[in-house]
């Protein structure tokens, strides 16, 4: 398995994703809203939660892996 890299991040951009962190921690259900870069390993992702406008950042290099969701799964807020 490939690490989780800047150029993985970009694809997962504007997608609805669970992230897997390295110390066994999921991030469930969030929107990746973009990247800010940082020098060397020191990225930013910022991601939104489902149903919420806050958003939140992590560093790139505590993500090990990203799961898109199917949304056509997901139940719509009432």
């Amino acid at each position: 398995m490939e690490n989780f890299s800047l150029n993985c991040a970009k694809s997962y951009i504007g997608k609805n994703v669970n992230l897997h962190l390295k110390d066994g921690a999921v991030i469930v259900n969030v929107q990746l809203r973009g990247i800010h870069k940082g020098e060397g390993k020191n990225s930013i992702i910022e991601y939104t939660p489902y149903c919420n406008r806050r958003s939140t950042q992590i560093p790139l290099r505590n993500v090990a892996w990203a799961e898109t969701l199917n949304r056509s799964l997901l139940k719509p807020a009432s």
